[in-house]
C-alpha cells in the first residue's frame, strides 16, 4: 500500500491562485492535488507521479498512468515508462469503469482544514467546494469585492444569490482532448495555430424548485448515466410551460451534479430517474452550466451600449445584439411588452410602447428573442421571470437579444411578427453503410408470438409512436391491458417495439395507419405479432433486482398517459435498421468553434462505440441552430460514416471543416422527469 504524499501547505492562498476543482494551489498545467485520508492501493497509483490516478489510461502493455502524466511523458519519449516498450498515446485507452469508480470513491479531506474539516469521496470534492465549503466561499467573496465580473464575460450578478462564481475554467493549453473520445471544443486553432479562445466558462449553480403537488413533473428530459457513453446526467430539453420552464434557470446541456445533496456521479440512468422523481415537494439541484467561451484578452474589444455580433451565418438565424438601457430613475418602466410563443421556447419582444424608454433608445425591435437580461440566462425563460429581473434591476438594464434577418423593421402586423416557421425536418432510414452495433452494454432481442383467438377478442394493447411523430419514434407499446389475449400470453410487454402483424410491416407507418392495420388484423382468428425488446447488460447481470428497479422507475409514469415513452436508455439498444436519421447543416466563420463536444469512438476494452453529443456551448453555431441535442448520435459527417472511426480521426475531420459541416444524426427523446 502507498501512503499518498499530502500537498504542502501554501501560504497566501487567493481566489486567483486556488484551483477551482481541487482547491489546492498549483500551476494550471499541473495535475490536481488531493489530501487522501486513507492509504491507497498500489494498483490505483500512477507509476509516473506516484499519486492516485487522475483520468486513468491503460497502455497496451498493461500499465496504467494519469492521462496528464502520460501525455507529458510521451511528448518527449516514445516508450512505456515501466517496461520501455514502444508506445503512442493514441494506442492507449481509458481505464475501465470499475477502476474509475474506485478512484472516485477514495476518501479525501477538504483542502482548507483550518476552516472546514469535512471528508468526502474524491468525486464529491468539487461540488463541496462550490456549494458548502466556508473557506472557498470566503475566497470567492473577497475576490468579488475587489472586482465585479463584467457583462462581456457572461458573469452577471445574480439576484437570487445561489450562483457561484466560475466553477471551472478549462484552459486550452493542451491541443488534445481532456480524455480520449471527447472533443475539446474550448480549443480551436486559427491560421497562425494560436488558440482563438483561451477558456470555456462554466458555473456551478444551485437551483431550488418547489411544487405544490409532489407528483407534478419537473418538466425536463435527461440523458446520460454511468451505464451510457455520456457518463454524466445531462438535461436534454426543457418542456414548455412546465415547472422548470416557469422557473427559467435550468437549460439544456446543464450537467446535474447533485439532487437534494445526493450525488448523481457514477449512477445508472434509471437510478437517476428514480431519485429525481421521488425528490418530494422541494427539490435542490446542483448543476454545472456552460456559459460560453471567454475571448482572449488581446481579442476583447471595448464594450458599447449596443453591438451586433455575427454569430452564425446560417440563414435561419440572425445576429446576437447587446443593448443597454439606462433608466432616469430606478422605478422607470422600460416600455416593453414580452410574450412567449407556442412554437419556440423563450421570451420575445411583442411591442415597444410609444414614448417608452426602449422605443426612444431605438435599438430593441419587435420579435427580438431575449437571450439574457443582466447576465441571467432566459433562453428557456418566461415573460414573468424576465419582468422580475427587470423590476429588480438598478439604473442599467443589459439585454442580449437574437434578431432574425427577416424581423419587422416597423413592428407591423405582417407575417414577420411571428417566428419564421422552420421547414419540416427530412428523415430517412439509416443507410447500410451507417449500420453499427448498439453501444456497449445495450442490446435487443426479437420475439414472435402467435395466438389463436376469438375474432372479436381484442389484443389489449395501446401504442404510440409512428413515422409522423416527433423524432420518428418506432411504434411501441405503452400498455398491455389485463382484458386482452396478449396479457394472458405474457410474451409482449410494455415498451416493446412493434415490427409486424400477420406479415404486414409496421415500421414505416404513421400512427393512424398502424392503428387501422392492427384493428383490421385483430379481426382474424389467428394473429402473429413480431416485436423487439431492448435491454441492458446490467439487467442480465443483476437479475431481478435490476429489473425491479427499472419497473419502479417506470411505475412513476401513468400508463394511461398518451405521452408515456420508455426511458432514453431503452432506445439505445435498438438495431440500426430501426433508426431514422436526419441531416443538420451548421455554418460558422473561421474564428468560431462548432460549439459541441462528443464522446465515443473505438475503445480497445469496449470495441466500437457510437459518437454522442455530450455538451452544446451557448453562443456557438450549434447552440444558435437549435437542432442538435445532448445525447444525439453522430452517424456521419459530410456523408462519411463515423462507423469504425476513433476520436483521433473524427476530431481533425471536424476541425478541417472551416465554414460548413453536415452532421447526420439519430435523436432519441430524453427521459421525462
Amino acid at each position: 500500500m502507498t501512503e499518498p504524499k499530502a500537498p504542502p501547505p501554501v501560504s497566501g492562498v487567493t481566489w486567483t491562485r486556488v484551483c477551482k476543482e481541487c482547491g489546492q494551489c498549483h500551476e494550471s498545467q499541473d495535475s490536481h492535488l488531493y489530501e487522501y485520508q486513507d492509504e491507497v492501493d498500489d494498483e490505483l497509483v500512477c507509476h509516473i507521479c506516484l499519486q492516485p490516478l487522475l483520468q486513468p489510461m491503460d497502455t497496451p502493455c498493461g500499465h496504467t498512468y494519469c492521462f496528464h502524466c502520460l501525455s507529458n511523458f510521451l511528448h518527449d519519449q516514445d516508450f512505456c515508462p515501466v517496461d520501455r516498450q514502444r508506445l503512442q498515446l493514441q494506442h492507449c485507452r481509458t481505464s475501465s469503469l470499475l477502476v474509475r469508480n474506485l478512484l472516485d470513491k477514495l476518501t479525501v479531506l477538504c483542502p482548507f482544514p483550518s476552516e472546514c474539516q469535512q471528508t468526502m469521496q474524491r468525486c464529491e470534492l468539487q461540488p463541496h467546494l462550490h456549494n458548502r465549503c466556508p473557506a472557498f466561499r470566503r475566497l470567492r467573496e473577497e475576490a468579488e469585492k475587489k472586482k465585479k465580473p463584467s457583462w462581456n464575460e457572461l458573469k452577471g450578478s445574480k439576484s437570487d444569490g445561489d450562483l457561484t462564481d466560475i466553477k471551472s475554467t478549462r484552459t486550452a493549453q493542451l491541443a488534445g482532448p481532456s480524455e480520449p473520445g471527447l472533443v475539446n471544443h474550448a480549443y480551436e486553432e486559427g491560421e497562425d495555430d494560436t488558440p482563438l479562445r483561451s477558456s470555456l466558462v462554466a458555473e456551478a449553480r444551485v437551483v431550488e424548485l418547489v411544487r405544490e403537488d409532489p407528483e407534478e413533473d419537473l418538466g425536463f428530459r435527461i440523458v446520460g448515466g454511468k451505464d451510457t457513453p455520456l457518463g454524466n446526467i445531462v438535461i436534454q430539453e426543457i418542456v414548455c410551460d412546465s415547472l422548470a420552464a416557469r422557473d427559467g434557470r435550468l437549460a439544456p446541456g446543464d450537467h446535474i451534479l447533485e439532487v437534494n445533496d445526493v450525488s448523481l456521479a457514477s449512477i445508472r440512468h434509471s437510478r437517476a430517474i428514480s431519485i429525481l422523481r421521488k425528490s418530494g415537494s422541494r427539490l435542490k439541484l446542483t448543476v454545472m452550466q456552460e456559459k460560453g467561451f471567454k475571448p482572449r484578452p488581446d481579442l476583447t474589444q471595448p464594450s458599447s451600449s449596443s453591438s451586433a455580433q455575427p454569430t452564425n451565418p446560417n440563414q435561419n438565424h440572425g445576429a446576437v445584439i447587446q443593448v443597454t438601457l439606462v433608466k432616469r430613475e430606478r422605478s422607470e418602466p422600460l416600455g416593453i411588452k414580452l410574450i412567449r410563443k407556442q412554437e419556440e421556447p423563450g421570451v420575445f419582444i411583442l411591442d415597444l410602447l410609444p414614448g417608452g424608454l426602449a422605443a426612444q433608445d431605438g435599438k430593441l425591435r419587435n420579435n427580438d428573442k431575449v437571450l439574457g437580461i443582466n447576465g441571467q440566462d432566459l433562453r428557456h425563460g418566461t415573460p414573468e421571470s424576465a419582468a422580475t429581473i427587470i423590476q429588480a434591476s438598478e439604473m442599467r438594464v443589459n439585454f442580449v437579444v437574437m434578431r432574425l434577418p427577416d424581423s419587422s423593421e416597423e413592428g407591423g402586423d405582417g407575417p414577420s411578427r411571428g417566428a419564421r416557421k422552420a421547414p419540416e425536418p427530412q428523415y430517412f432510414r439509416r443507410q447500410s453503410t451507417y449500420v453499427k452495433d448498439p453501444p456497449c452494454g445495450f442490446s435487443s432481442q426479437e420475439k414472435t408470438v402467435s395466438l389463436k383467438k376469438e375474432p372479436r377478442l381484442s389484443l389489449g394493447i395501446t401504442i404510440a409512436g409512428g413515422r409522423d411523430c416527433r423524432s420518428r419514434l418506432p411504434l411501441y407499446i405503452t400498455s398491455v391491458q389485463p382484458v386482452g389475449c396478449l396479457h394472458r400470453d405474457g410474451t409482449i410487454k410494455t415498451g416493446d417495439v412493434l415490427l409486424s402483424i400477420n406479415g404486414i410491416d409496421l415500421t414505416q407507418l404513421t400512427y393512424n395507419e398502424a392503428v387501422t392495420v392492427l384493428k383490421a388484423q385483430t379481426a382474424h382468428s389467428t394473429v402473429t405479432l413480431k416485436a423487439i425488446q431492448t435491454f441492458t447488460d446490467e439487467e442480465e447481470q443483476d437479475g431481478e433486482s435490476s429489473r425491479r428497479e427499472d419497473m419502479d422507475t417506470q411505475d412513476g409514469l401513468k400508463e394511461e398517459d398518451v405521452n408515456w415513452v420508455p426511458l432514453w436508455t431503452r432506445w439505445l439498444g435498438l438495431p440500426s435498421c430501426m433508426h431514422w436519421c436526419r441531416d443538420i447543416m451548421l455554418m460558422k466563420t473561421n474564428s468560431e468553434s462548432w460549439g459541441f463536444s462528443i464522446v465515443g469512438g473505438y475503445e480497445e476494452s469496449r470495441g466500437q462505440q457510437p459518437f454522442f453529443i455530450k455538451t452544446i456551448v451557448p453562443g456557438t453555431p450549434a447552440h444558435f441552430d437549435g437542432r442538435l441535442k445532448c445525447g444525439d448520435e453522430i452517424v456521419a459527417v459530410n456523408g462519411l460514416t463515423t462507423v469504425g472511426m476513433n476520436n483521433s480521426s473524427l476530431i481533425p475531420m471536424l476541425k478541417l471543416q472551416k465554414n460548413k459541416v453536415t452532421l447526420t444524426v439519430v435523436s432519441w427523446p430524453g427521459s421525462l422527469v
